[in-house]
Parts: structure tokens; sequence; C-alpha cells
């Protein structure tokens, strides 16, 4: 039993905490959400998973569906497609793996979901929207919620009237990405949008959208007045954010220790494959490192775990005895790309 006062609640579902993992294709599996967890992240959203896919009971989505009871009483289980029916469907059948919520995904912008009308396609016709969670909110016993962004593109941001119809017809909680689908991951995320939303509902608002610092979750929360703060991009690589520790405040060696645990968690839920699957993990943590180039270039190559562990040991150890290069080099790669890349195959093999 948690003895702390919940932040909030999603109807009957008590919330321990305002800072969330965003669900991320990709990256937001059970080991990495367990990690997460144990920071501080205060909700377990799965990775978005094809309804179509639940329905024919493609393993691969089905294993999207995994948790650990150390998640619970804060499982969600998202869920996408733009066929009603198959949604209710959907939600109907993974009701029955223990959920403690069901969200909707109504901002994934990529072409392969949102140009077949699901993800933020949804958002161009409110009505579809309005009848979807009215028969969600009925066939399901637990709370449903949704994600959604700002609109389809600059012309038709009609994310308050979502909201309100979410509210009316059933919905639980609305976390909002403050850009439209025209947007993608560009631009700067609209926080006055965010807070609109807020003020036009009486439930719980997530926000959602270029929070990359501590500094930034105190900044989103005065100026939103939400009730959580959703973090994607900015938590690969980096739970700390969670403990509301900035990257520069971590040593190497807590980082050195943690990549260590997390590529050992993938393998035991993984196998084998979970090395290649840690790899775009890897990087991250590297990220921010001193002199880390050739390091980085290695780990994506790496084809077997002692390599692997063995190019990490001799960095750390050069590292401990001052022998790293004098050309100092920061990887920063650019993860709007890797995203969206890994939310664009994910709509593929499901497909």
């Amino acid at each position: 039993m948690n003895a702390r006062k919940p932040s909030f609640y999603v109807r009957d579902v008590p919330v321990y905490g305002d800072l969330i993992l965003a669900p991320m294709d990709g990256f937001s599996d059970l080991p990495f959400r367990l990690i997460c967890r144990e920071y501080g992240s205060a909700m377990s959203y799965t990775e978005f998973t094809s309804c179509d896919a639940i329905l024919r009971n493609a393993r691969p989505a089905l294993r999207q569906l995994d948790y650990h009871p150390a998640e619970k009483p804060q499982v969600v289980f998202q869920i996408f497609d733009s066929d009603e029916d198959r949604i209710v469907a959907a939600a109907q059948k993974i009701e029955r793996l223990g959920p403690d919520i069901i969200d909707l995904n109504m901002g994934c912008s990529v072409s392969n979901v949102s140009g077949r009308g699901a993800g933020a396609g949804l958002l161009r016709d409110p009505q579809k929207v309005a009848r979807i969670f009215s028969r969600l909110s009925k066939a399901v016993k637990v709370p449903v919620t949704a994600k959604i962004r700002l609109g389809w593109d600059s012309r038709s941001r009609n994310y308050l009237e979502i909201a309100r119809i979410l509210e009316d017809n059933g919905a639980s909680l609305i976390a909002v990405h403050g850009r439209t689908k025209e947007q993608g991951y560009k631009g700067v995320a609209d926080w006055d949008a965010i807070a609109e939303v807020k003020q036009a509902v009486h439930i719980p608002v997530i926000g959602n959208g270029d929070v990359k610092t501590v500094a930034d979750i105190a900044r989103i929360k005065a100026h939103t007045g939400c009730d959580g703060v959703m973090i994607g991009r900015a938590a690969i690589g980096n739970p700390w954010i969670f403990q509301r520790k900035d990257r520069h405040e971590v040593s190497v060696e807590d980082v050195i220790t943690l990549l260590k645990r997390h590529l050992q968690a993938m393998l035991d839920y993984y196998g084998a494959y979970g090395l290649v699957l840690f790899r775009k993990h890897a990087v991250k943590y590297m990220h921010g490192l001193p002199h880390v180039a050739a390091l980085r270039a290695q780990l994506v190559t790496c084809e077997s775990v002692g390599e692997f562990l063995e190019a990490i040991d001799t960095f750390y150890e050069r590292y401990k005895r001052g022998r790293l290069p004098d050309s100092a080099y920061i990887f920063a790669a650019e993860p709007e790309e890797e995203i969206e890349w890994s939310c664009d195959r994910a709509a593929i093999a499901c497909a």
C-alpha cells in the first residue's frame, strides 16, 4: 500500500507522482518502463499497439502488452486504429489481460498511421471520436483515456473541441502533445494550448512536448497547470530526469552502471536479440559523455555481448585513468528521426 497521497486520479486509479514516461514505439518496452518506474515515472504506458494485430493474435503485438506486477495499478495499454469496431473489440479483448487503463493513441503523426485515419488522423473526424469514446467507456470496465495532438495542421487546431468531446463521452484523462500532426516533432510545443485544455475540462490533463530538463518540468507545470508531465525523447538514455536530476548531474560511473543493467534486462527479456534492440538506447546513454565517438561507433556494430561489454569496460577504465583522447566529441543525434522511423516500422509491421 502506497502511503503517499496521489497526485491525481484517473477515475478511480491513483497516480503517485507527476512525471510519466511517454509511450514511444520501439523504446517504452517492459525493461525500459521498469527502470523508469524505479526512477520515478508514475505510470506505465505500453508502446502503441495495433488493434488489428491484437485481434489477429499477432505475437509481437500481444508481447508489447507484457507488464510486471510492480507497474500496477498504473498500467496503461495504448492502442491505435482507425476502425471503430476494431478499437472496441480490441479493448474488450485486452481488458482480460489486466490493464488498469486503456488509452487510444490520437497523436501519432507518421504517414503510415495518421494517413490511414488512425493516430492523429482521428482528429480530423470529431464525431467519430465521440462515437468511439461513447462506445469504449461502456464496453470496458477500466478507465479509457486519450493522447492527442493540437490538430491535423495549423488550419485545424481543434484540440478544445476534441478535449470536450472526450470528456463528454467518458474519457478519464487527456494527454496533450503541444504540436499538430503537420509539425511532427519540429517547431516549438504550444504550452498555451495545453493550458487551454486544462481550463476547458475537469478530468486530469497531462502536458507533453519540449520537456528536456528539470527546469522545463517546473515551467510547463506553472505555465499550463497540468496534473502531470509526460516525458518522451528526453528520457531515452536519461531515466534520471524522473528523479528530477539533469544529465550533467549524473556521474559517468552511474551512467555505465545503469547502461549495463539495462542491457542485461534486455537480454533477460528478449534473449540474444536484446543486444541489437539495446543499441539505440546505448547511444543515448553515451550522449554527453566525453570522447565517445569511437565507442559509439563500436557499440552500434557489436555482435556479441562480450564484445559490447569489453568496449564499455575499456572506455570506463581509460576514463578513470585519464587516458581518453585529447580531442573531445559529444554525440548529439536527432531523436525525432529515430522515433519517427521506429513508429513507421511498427505501423508497417502491424498493418
